[in-house]
């Protein structure tokens, strides 16, 4: 099975957007690290994983939230885009845990890595909602630092 045939497989929204596949498939680091633009390691409060210290590991979306405001985001409404700031989605399975993340760029798109699979460009964050991620449920942003800030 090819890469887009899995992908459509597992993903049905996808096959109605237009999606783009923008790496191999990678086992180094996951769709928590990817959100937080690390391609070295993988994110997960298990503890073979990184996972910032002084945040419990378990998989609770207060936890999720709490590792994403250490780097600087904070809860917000929605995924529209907003000038000067940068959003990632959580996302949920039924019973409330977190299953993945995506990263929103610049361009108003998403961009999600599938497990040890790839990285995929998709048009809306509803794009990888379903049986295997479950839905959006929350929003975090933070404002973008222009190189000029940077030290």
């Amino acid at each position: 099975m090819d890469a887009r045939e899995w992908i459509e497989r597992e993903f049905l929204k996808l096959r109605d957007e237009q999606y783009l596949i923008t790496s191999d498939s990678a086992d180094e680091y996951n769709c928590i690290a990817w959100a937080a633009n690390d391609t070295e390691r993988w994110w997960w409060p298990h503890p073979d994983a990184y996972w910032p210290t002084g945040i419990p590991r378990v998989e609770t979306l207060e936890n999720f939230i709490r590792v994403f405001q250490s780097l600087g985001y904070e809860p917000c409404e929605d995924g529209a885009l907003e000038d000067g700031y940068s959003k990632v989605a959580i996302y949920l399975n039924a019973q409330g845990i977190p299953t993945h993340m995506a990263r929103q760029l610049l361009s108003g798109k998403w961009t999600s890595k599938l497990g040890e699979a790839w990285d995929i460009e998709h048009q809306t964050v509803q794009g990888v909602e379903g049986k295997t991620y479950g839905q959006v449920g929350q929003y975090l942003k933070r404002a973008i630092k222009l190189s000029s800030e940077l030290p």
